[in-house]
Parts: structure tokens; sequence; C-alpha cells
């Protein structure tokens, strides 16, 4: 066990497992990818709706334009799951300040997508130290364009950490190559809640991003954790698709998720090109379902036909 403690941190900060505390390194970029949107989205008629989901946990989100934050308060500060796209961040600092005096001091990130780090920099600059995966930092750092240095987490690490905020243990839990190469679950255990950024969406059909390192066995074996750490009363904050879901729906998706694979699998044996096992239907029975499925079904097949193929190079 290592225990790091550091001056500029509350004396309750208690950091546990393999950790490493990064300060600036040069010249960094950061993942701003058109095909998430913060580059081509007028996000300056969003508006923040905050659910409450115990006294000192709360989600905010956003209209379905980028990620829900999630929002822990208490006498150490705020600590945000997730920093949304870039250009929401003084409407998510005005909405924290509804639910707490204290300042945000914590921001994790769930993975390297840009509606869940886009908005690292703003916090960074209000004094917020930001935590993830050494991946997404990784990952970050190999992007294009650079920005700020301030956008990087400092606080990374590789397999789980756990961290000790406002009275509450919060189980940070790597999942590697999943829907990313770097996700990471939110656990918070006295709260009977997690955070998942976006290994699962209860609304639209899964996506693995490919492209940056996730897999569907990856993504299979963080739903079994997921489904592992959850009770029939747990709250699962999904990154998309509404404030709260549970282990049942999370269940509903792995299965459903298998059935697709096994069907793309057997036209895959059969010699099958691509557009042939879109043209084959093969979520027929399941569409009614997926709330959303028409606009993402293609885009799911397409990845789990690439994922079973080996190609990690998916058109969308």
């Amino acid at each position: 066990m290592l225990v790091v403690r550091h001056e500029v941190l509350p004396q309750r900060w208690v950091v546990r497992s393999g950790i490493r505390w990064l300060f600036g390194i040069g010249a960094c970029a950061l993942f701003i990818s058109l095909a998430h949107g913060q580059a081509t989205r007028d996000l300056s008629k969003v508006e923040v709706k905050t659910h409450k989901i115990t006294d000192n946990f709360h989600v905010l989100d956003f209209g379905g334009q980028g990620s829900s934050v999630g929002v822990l308060t208490g006498q150490d500060g705020v600590l945000m799951v997730d920093a949304q796209f870039a250009p929401l961040g003084p409407k998510i600092e005005a909405a924290i300040k509804q639910l707490s005096s204290q300042p945000i001091r914590y921001v994790i990130n769930t993975h390297v997508h840009g509606d869940h780090t886009g908005g690292n920099e703003y916090f960074a600059r209000l004094g917020a130290t930001i935590v993830a995966h050494q991946q997404v930092r990784a990952s970050m750092m190999q992007r294009k364009p650079p920005v700020a240095d301030a956008a990087l987490p400092r606080i990374v690490y590789d397999s789980n950490l756990t961290l000790n905020i406002n009275g509450q243990d919060i189980r940070l839990i790597a999942i590697p190559r999943a829907h990313t190469n770097g996700d990471t679950l939110v656990h918070f255990p006295g709260l009977d809640i997690i955070v998942v950024g976006d290994l699962f969406r209860p609304t639209p059909y899964p996506h693995i991003d490919l492209a940056s390192g996730g897999t569907f066995q990856g993504n299979i074996d963080g739903l079994d954790t997921l489904i592992k750490l959850s009770g029939p009363d747990t709250r699962i904050i999904a990154g998309h698709g509404g404030p709260i879901s549970d282990r049942a729906t999370v269940i509903t998706q792995r299965q459903l998720m298998l059935t697709v694979r096994d069907r793309v699998a057997a036209l895959i044996a059969q010699g099958k090109s691509e557009q042939e096992v879109l043209a084959a239907r093969v979520t027929e029975g399941l569409d009614p379902k997926v709330p959303q499925s028409d606009i993402t079904v293609d885009r799911f097949v397409r990845e789990v036909y690439a994922d079973l193929k080996g190609d990690t190079k998916v058109a969308h």
C-alpha cells in the first residue's frame, strides 16, 4: 500500500494503490475530435439540469449535448467526474455554485473523449487537480492540436486507485481496452453509486471506439466488473442516456452485445463482407428494445465486425 500526501491537498486526502503525481511536461496535446463534436456544436444554448441523487451527490445533465457530470460535495471541496466540452465550463461552474460554496478541487476523467476531458483546462485554472488513468494522459499528449499543459491529468494510475474525499472512499477501477484504451469506473461504495463514463450507455447501441484502443471483449469484461460491483439498488450513472440506470439494464445490454457478436461471427465464418453483414439485419428483434437504435445500429454492427476481423479503422 502506498500513501501519498501533499501539502497543497486537504489533510483528509489519501491515495492507495499505484499512483504517480505528475507535473508539467512541455508541449502537450488534447484530444479534440470532430467525431465527438466540440469543434462543430453550438453549445451556447445548452441548459444544465441538476438531478439530486443523494444529499451530497448530484448529476448534471446537458440535454444530450455531451456527457453527464457527477458532482460530490463536502468540506474537502467539490469533486467532479468528467469535465464536458470546454465551452460548457462556466455553466458547469455556475450550476455547482448552487450546490456548494466550496471550490472545485478535483476532476476525474473516465476516459479521453472530448466531452469528458474538454473542460480540464478550465477547471484546472480554477484550482482543480485532474485525475485519470495514465493512458488518458498518454493519449492526450499524442493528439493534435496542442493545448495548455493545465489540461493534462496530474494524478495518474495504471490499475485501481482509492481516494478519500469528503468522507467517502472513492474507488477508481481501471477497465483496459473497453470503450477506449483507458476507461475508469468511479465507485462510491458508501453512497452505492457508480459513475461509468461511456463503458455503458442505456439508450443507444453501445459504442466501441476501436480507433482509440477499445475492444469488444474489453467492453464485455468491463460490464462484468460493473455487474459484480452492483447490487439491486445501486445507482449507475452513465455518460449518456439519463441520470440513473441500474444493474438489470447492464445485464440486458451485456446479453444484447453477446447476441449481436455471435450473429456477426457466424456471418464472418461464412465469408460475408461488412456490407453483407449490415444487410443481414443482425439486430433484428433487438432494435425495439434499444432507444435511438435507428441512428446507432449500423455503427455498432460495423464496430463488432471490425473488432472480430481485427480491423481498428472503422468508418462512422
